[in-house]
C-alpha cells in the first residue's frame, strides 16, 4: 500500500494515443507545472503508436515510481485503452488513485463510473484546479468530503460531485509547462503551444462552448513571448498553437506577432482561427512572423446546411480568407464535416468541390471527417431534434454516439460513400491531424 498521509504527492500523468505517434498534450504540461509549483513530484508519460511499450515495462515503471495519483487524458477514441491502463495500474499499485480528465470526461454521465471500476475520479472542471484539490484530499485523508470539480463514488452508493472548482480568471496564474521544465522542446518534433482558452461562439456540433462558458481567457502577451522565445531557442522552432481562435483579439495577436519579428525568433507556426477574424494586414504579419499554415473552420459549404450549425459564418468569407492566405504564401487547411443535420449527398459533394475550387490541398486537416457527437455538444444532447438516428439503442455510459449514426437525410451507406469519395480525392490517403 502507498502511504497517503504525506503532504507532497507523487503524481503520474499519462497520455496514450494508440493510433498516433506520441505527442504530449499541452494540457498535461499545465497540470504538471501546477503540481510542481505546489511542491509535488510529477512525471509525464506519453505513449503512442511509435512507443516501445509493454504491460510488463509499464508495471515496472509503476512499481519504481509508486504514484499516489495517476491522471489519464481521455478521448472517445482511446477510452477503452485508458480503462485497461487504469485497471492494470490499480492491480500493480493497489493504493494508487486514478482520475480521468479531458474532453470526453467533462460531461460524461456519472454512471460511467459503474462501467469503469479501475477509475476513482472524473474531472469536471479545469484540470489545474481540480488535480490540486484531489492531491490535497488524498494527502489530508479527506476523501470522504466532496472534492471540488470531481465526481466520485459515494460510500452510501451512487455518486457525488463536489462544488465547482473555479478556473483562474487570468491564465498567467498557471505556471508555464515550458518555463517550469515539465515539457522539453529539445525532445519534440513540434511544440504544442497555448495562448488562450475557450470560444465565444455556440456551434451546435462543438463541446467547447459548454466547457468554456463561451468565454475566452488568455495569457498576457509578455508570457506568450517568453514561452515562444524559450521553446524556439531550445527546440527546432516548429510550433503548433492549440488556441481555438488564435486571432480572437486583433490587437493582442498583432502584439504577439510583432514581438516574434522584433525578437528575431525563427519559428514555423501552425495556427487555427476563424475566417472572419482575419484581414490582409494581419495575414501579412502572420507570414512575416513565421506562420506556415492557417486552419479555418468551414464545416459545410451548402446553404441547406451551414445556417443550422449556429456557426454564423458564411462560406464566402472562408473562401476569401483562404485566397488571401494562399496569395500570401501561407498554406491553408479547411476543417469540414459530413453527415451534418439537413445534409444530403449533393450538399456533401458541394463542400468537397468548394475546398477544391478554393485551391486548398486535400490532405491533413483538409480531409473531411464524419461529424462526431461528443458529450457536451448541443447536437449530442438532443440528437433527435437534429435528425440524428443512432445505430444502437444503448451505448456504454462512457461513450457518446460518436459516429455511430445516420440521419434523416443520409443513410449509413450514403455516409460511407461520401467518406470514400473524400478519401479518393485525398493526397495523403485521408490522414487527419486534428479530430
Amino acid at each position: 500500500m502507498i502511504p497517503r498521509n504525506e503532504r507532497f504527492m507523487r503524481v503520474l500523468l499519462i497520455d496514450f494515443s494508440p493510433f498516433m505517434p506520441a505527442a504530449t498534450p499541452i494540457s498535461l504540461g499545465y497540470l504538471g507545472a501546477a503540481l510542481k509549483a505546489d511542491g509535488h513530484s510529477v512525471k509525464v508519460l506519453s505513449l503512442g503508436s511509435d512507443s516501445k511499450f509493454s504491460p510488463h515495462t509499464f508495471q515496472s515503471f509503476l512499481r519504481e515510481y509508486s504514484p499516489h495519483l495517476i491522471g489519464l487524458t481521455t478521448y472517445q477514441r482511446n477510452i477503452s485503452h485508458i480503462h485497461a491502463l487504469a485497471t492494470l495500474a490499480k492491480a500493480t499499485c493497489p493504493g494508487t488513485f486514478v482520475i480521468l480528465g479531458g474532453p470526453q470526461i467533462t460531461f460524461m454521465p456519472d454512471s460511467a463510473l459503474d462501467a469503469l471500476p479501475g477509475v476513482d475520479f472524473l474531472c469536471r472542471g479545469e484540470g489545474e484546479a481540480v488535480i490540486l484539490a484531489v492531491v490535497n484530499a488524498i494527502s489530508s485523508e479527506t476523501l470522504q468530503t466532496p472534492i471540488p470539480g470531481v465526481t466520485a463514488r459515494s460510500p452510501e452508493g451512487g455518486y457525488r460531485t463536489g462544488p465547482p472548482a473555479p478556473p483562474a480568471p487570468d491564465l498567467d496564474r498557471y505556471p508555464s509547462p515550458w518555463l517550469e521544465g515539465i515539457l522539453d522542446p529539445s525532445q519534440m518534433e513540434e511544440a504544442i503551444m497555448l495562448t488562450s482558452r475557450g470560444c465565444p461562439h455556440a456551434c451546435a456540433f462543438c463541446y467547447t462552448p459548454a466547457a468554456s462558458g463561451r468565454r475566452i481567457r488568455a495569457h498576457s502577451v509578455e508570457r506568450v513571448l517568453d514561452e515562444i522565445s524559450f521553446v524556439s531557442r531550445r527546440g527546432n522552432g516548429r510550433l503548433w498553437f492549440a488556441d481555438p481562435n488564435f486571432s480572437f483579439d486583433e490587437g493582442r495577436v498583432i502584439r504577439i506577432l510583432e514581438g516574434i519579428v522584433r525578437k528575431g525568433l525563427k519559428v514555423n507556426m501552425w495556427l487555427e482561427t476563424r475566417a472572419d477574424m482575419l484581414s490582409p494586414e494581419l495575414i501579412e504579419l502572420m507570414k512575416q512572423a513565421g506562420a506556415h499554415t492557417v486552419a479555418l473552420g468551414l464545416e459545410s459549404a451548402s446553404e441547406n446546411v451551414f445556417p443550422y450549425l449556429n456557426k454564423r459564418l458564411d462560406p464566402g468569407k472562408v473562401r476569401t480568407a483562404a485566397e488571401l492566405l494562399l496569395r500570401a504564401g501561407i498554406e491553408v487547411e479547411l476543417f469540414s464535416q459530413f453527415a451534418l443535420p439537413r445534409e444530403r449527398m449533393a450538399d456533401a459533394l458541394k463542400t468537397l468541390n468548394f475546398v477544391k475550387e478554393s485551391g486548398v490541398k486535400i490532405k491533413g486537416n483538409s480531409n473531411a471527417q464524419q461529424m462526431q457527437l461528443y458529450f457536451g455538444s448541443r447536437i449530442c444532447a438532443d440528437p433527435a431534434s437534429y435528425g440524428i438516428k443512432p445505430l444502437r439503442n444503448r451505448f456504454p455510459p462512457y461513450l457518446s454516439i460518436g459516429t455511430a449514426f445516420e440521419t434523416e437525410w443520409m443513410t449509413r451507406e450514403e455516409i460511407e460513400k461520401v467518406k470514400a469519395i473524400w478519401r479518393a480525392e485525398s493526397l495523403d490517403g485521408g490522414k487527419r491531424v486534428v479530430s
